[in-house]
C-alpha cells in the first residue's frame, strides 16, 4: 500500500482509492494526519482511474478527536478547515468508514464526507463540551442540518457517544457495515453510489431538518430550561446553543462565523483550560512516580465488605456492577436483610429510569452474599471494612482479619480521617493494608482516595489503583494525615463558614455564596442532608454551641424538616426567621457584636484557608501533585470542575494574592490563617506548581 507519509497510505482498488489512516492510540487529528487527509485526497482526485474515495482508519478507532496535546501550540501543516473543504468539495464521492468511535472532529471531518457507513459496535459524538469548548470545525453548523436542531443540542450539549444504529435512524450514517468487514463493505458502498450516479450530498446546503424550527424561540427557551439545571454555571452548554440557534436562522457561512467567534471565546477563556487541565490531571493521578507499570498487579475475583450500612452497600454495588462477586457481612440477619433490600431498591430504581435491564439487577443481586460471619471471608481477595468511625472498632475488625484472610489478600479500611497506619500495626501484615475512602454515595460518587500507609506495598497500591479503573473510579493516592486530603481541606471551609455565622452572615448567605461560585450546595444545607445529629448527645447536650440548640429544639435536618432551614414535604429547603433569631440570641448571650459580611469576604473566608490548606499537603508530601489535590475536590467534593480544582483556582486569581489576602486575614482573624510556608516559596520564587 504506497504511503503518503508516516500515518497515512493510499491505495487504488479498481476504481475506489482506499485512504488509511494508521496514528495509533486513537488517530487524531494532529499535523500529520492532517497532512496525510490532505495530500491523500488530493491525490485521489487528481487521479483519472479513482471514481471514488474511502476514508478508513487502522486501530482500534476512527478518528477520535482533535489532538489535544497540540492546543495552545503554534499549527502545523494544513489546517482542518483546508482538509475539510478539499473533502467536501471533491468532484468524486467520498466515504468515511468508522469503527470504535467518531468524535469531536472526527466526526466533523465525517460530516463533510458526502456519505458515512459504519460497523454496529461504533458510535459518534461532538464531546468537545466536556473540555468546556464546541465543536470549532463546522459540527455545530452541520450536524443540526443532518439531525435537526433539537437532536443536535442534545448531543453536544451532552457530549454523549451516539450508537450507530441510532445514528442511522437520525441519518447520521448512512448504511450499517457487517462487524468484521468494514473495508469491504465501504468498498462495495462506494461502488453501489458510482453504479446509481447517486449525489455528491453536500450536508452544509440541506436545511431541510432546520427549515421548520427557523423562528421558533420556544425551542430554544424550552431547551435551555430542560439543561439548566444540570449545566448551572458552565458557559459551552448555552455557546453550544447559540451555535445551533445560528445554524437554524442563518446561512451556513454566517453560522460558521458565529461558531468560530464563539469557539475562541471558550478556547481562551479560564472555563475551558481549567476543563482541559481537570481531563489531563485525572489521567496523571494515575500515576505514581515510584510505582512502574510492571509493579505486580493482584487479581481481585471476590471481594468482602464488612458493613452493610449506606457505604458498605454503595461499595459493594460498585464491584458487582463489573460482575466480581461480593460477600457483605452484617452483625445480624436483621440488619443484613435492610442492607441487602436497599441495594435491591436501588437497582430496581435503576432500571425504572432504563439505565440498566431488569435481568441485570437480578444478575447483579446475584453476585451479593450476605453473611453474618468474618470468617466467611476467607477466601476473599480484597477486604473492605466499612464500619462508622470508630479506632477502636477498627482495630478490633483488623486483628480479626489477619487471622482469617488469606495469605495475599488486600487489607482496606474505607476510613475517611483515621491513621491508617494505627490500623495496620494491629496486624501481621501492613504491607497489605490500605485506606480506599468511598465517597458517599459510594455508587454513584467517581472518587476513590487511595491512602497509601507508611508500609502499604507498591503491588497493594498499583493493585488498588487497577481496581479503581475497573469499578470506574477516578483515583488519587494520597498520604496518612488527619482527613487526608480531602477532608483535611473540607475543615478549614466548615470551620470559617461556622465562625462567619457568629460574625453576622447568615446561613443561607454562606450557601449562596458558594452555591453561585459552583457548589452543589453549601456547609449548612449539606450539614442538614446529613443530619445535625451526627456526634450529638442529647443526654449531655448544654446548648453551648449553636448546634446544640439545634438539635435542643428538634432541628436535627431534612430529617425533621427543620435544621439550619426549614423544608417542605418535598424536601425543598427554605430561610427560617426562627434560626435567624437563635443566632442572635447566641451571640448576645456571649456579647458577640454581629456585621454585615460581604459576598466577596465569604468566599475569601472559606476558599483561601483551602487552598493554604492544599499547599501545606504538598509541603507534607501528603499528595503527590497538585492536580492530585485538585481531582479529590473535583470528583469528591463537587468543586465546580469549570474553575479547576482549589489549587487550580488559586492559580487562577494569582498565589501573590492569596497570599496577600491570607497575610491580611491572619492579622484580622489569627493564625487559622498564617500563611503556608511553601506557598510563600511558591510566590516569593516563581515556581510552577503544576509541572
Amino acid at each position: 500500500m504506497p504511503s503518503l507519509n508516516e500515518v497515512t497510505n493510499l491505495d487504488v482498488d479498481s476504481r475506489i482509492a482506499v485512504l488509511t489512516l494508521n496514528s495509533p492510540p486513537v488517530n487524531a487529528l494532529s499535523a500529520n494526519v492532517r497532512e496525510g487527509l490532505h495530500i491523500g485526497v488530493k491525490s485521489a482526485i487528481e487521479n483519472e482511474e479513482v471514481e471514488a474515495i474511502v476514508i478508513i482508519c487502522e486501530g482500534r478507532t476512527f478518528i477520535a478527536g482533535a489532538d489535544i496535546s497540540e492546543f495552545g501550540q503554534e499549527p502545523k501543516g494544513p489546517s482542518l478547515y483546508e482538509v475539510q473543504d478539499m473533502i467536501e468539495s471533491s468532484p468524486k464521492p467520498i466515504v468515511s468508514a468508522i469503527h470504535g468511535t467518531a468524535l469531536g472532529g472526527g466526526l466533523e471531518v465525517a460530516l463533510t464526507c458526502h456519505y458515512r457507513i459504519a460497523v454496529p459496535s461504533s458510535k459518534c459524538g461532538l464531546p468537545e463540551v466536556n473540555l468546556g469548548l464546541l465543536p470549532g470545525a463546522g459540527g455545530t453548523q452541520r450536524l443540526p442540518r443532518i439531525v435537526g436542531a433539537q437532536k443536535a443540542m442534545e448531543m453536544m450539549t451532552s457530549g454523549a457517544h451516539i450508537p450507530a444504529n441510532q445514528c442511522l435512524e437520525m441519518g447520521l450514517v448512512d448504511e450499517i457495515a457487517n462487524e468484521d468487514s468494514l473495508l469491504e463493505d465501504a468498498v462495495n458502498f462506494a461502488n453501489q453510489i458510482i453504479n446509481e450516479k447517486r449525489p455528491l450530498v453536500k450536508v452544509r446546503d440541506n436545511d431541510e431538518k432546520i427549515n421548520k424550527d427557523r423562528g421558533n424561540e420556544e425551542l430554544f427557551s424550552n431547551f435551555r430550561k430542560s439543561i439548566a439545571r444540570k449545566t448551572r454555571g458552565f458557559l459551552a452548554p448555552e455557546y453550544n446553543i447559540q451555535c445551533v440557534e445560528a445554524a437554524v436562522n442563518k446561512p451556513f457561512d454566517e453560522g460558521i462565523k458565529v461558531e468560530r467567534e464563539l469557539f475562541t471565546k471558550l478556547m481562551t477563556g479560564s472555563q475551558s483550560a481549567a476543563q482541559r487541565y481537570a481531563f489531563f490531571s485525572e489521567r496523571q493521578a494515575n500515576k505514581v512516580p515510584d510505582i512502574s507499570k510492571d509493579e505486580s498487579i493482584k487479581e481481585i475475583k471476590k471481594v468482602g465488605v464488612i458493613g452493610a450500612g449506606t457505604m458498605g452497600g454503595g461499595i459493594s454495588m460498585n464491584f458487582a456492577n463489573v460482575g466480581i462477586p461480593v460477600t457483605i457481612i452484617e452483625q445480624n440477619e436483621e440488619r443484613l436483610e435492610r442492607g441487602i433490600s436497599v441495594m435491591r431498591r436501588n437497582y430496581e430504581n435503576t432500571a425504572r429510569k432504563g439505565r440498566i435491564s431488569e435481568n441485570d439487577v437480578e444478575k447483579r443481586m446475584g453476585l451479593i452474599n450476605g453473611q453474618t460471619s468474618l470468617g466467611s471471608l476467607n477466601d476473599c481477595d480484597l477486604i473492605i471494612e466499612a464500619v462508622f468511625e470508630n479506632m477502636d472498632l477498627k482495630k478490633d475488625i483488623f486483628k480479626q482479619l489477619d487471622s482469617i484472610a488469606k495469605e495475599g489478600a488486600i487489607l482496606a479500611s474505607n476510613t475517611s480521617a483515621l491513621n491508617v497506619n494505627e490500623i495496620a500495626a494491629e496486624t501481621s501484615r501492613p504491607e497489605d493494608v490500605i485506606g480506599l475512602h468511598f465517597f458517599s454515595p459510594a455508587n454513584v460518587m467517581r472518587l476513590l482516595e487511595i491512602v497509601r500507609g507508611e508500609k502499604t506495598s507498591k503491588s497493594v497500591v498499583a493493585s488498588s489503583l487497577a481496581i479503581a479503573k475497573k469499578i470506574n473510579k477516578i483515583a488519587a493516592v494520597v498520604g496518612v494525615c488527619p482527613g487526608f486530603v480531602g477532608n483535611r481541606i473540607l475543615a478549614q471551609r466548615q470551620r470559617e463558614a461556622n465562625k462567619l455565622i457568629l460574625e453576622g452572615a447568615l446561613p443561607w448567605e454562606i450557601d449562596d455564596a458558594l452555591y453561585d461560585f459552583g457548589f452543589p450546595m453549601g456547609p449548612f444545607a449539606m450539614s442538614d442532608l446529613a443530619g445535625l445529629d451526627i456526634g450529638w448527645n442529647k443526654e449531655t447536650s448544654k446548648g453551648e454551641t449553636l448546634r446544640d440548640l439545634l438539635c435542643e429544639a428538634g432541628r436535627l435536618g431534612q430529617k425533621s424538616r427543620k435544621g439550619f432551614y426549614l423544608y417542605d414535604e418535598n424536601r425543598n429547603k427554605s430561610p427560617d426567621p426562627e434560626v435567624e433569631q437563635i443566632i442572635r440570641d447566641f451571640a448576645e448571650t456571649r456579647q458577640i457584636r454581629l456585621r454585615d459580611v460581604t459576598k466577596e469576604e465569604i468566599l475569601e473566608r472559606c476558599l483561601y484557608p483551602m487552598i493554604n490548606e492544599g499547599f501545606k499537603i504538598l509541603e507534607e508530601g501528603m499528595a503527590i501533585r497538585a492536580s492530585d489535590i485538585d481531582v479529590v475536590w473535583v470528583y469528591g467534593y463537587g468543586w465546580p470542575i469549570y474553575e479547576g480544582g482549589p489549587m487550580f483556582y488559586g492559580s487562577l486569581i494569582g498565589f501573590d494574592k492569596i497570599l496577600e489576602g491570607l497575610k491580611q486575614m491572619e492579622e484580622k482573624f489569627g493564625p487559622d490563617f498564617t500563611p503556608s510556608p511553601y506557598l510563600e516559596r511558591v510566590v516569593e520564587e516563581k515556581i510552577n506548581i503544576f509541572v
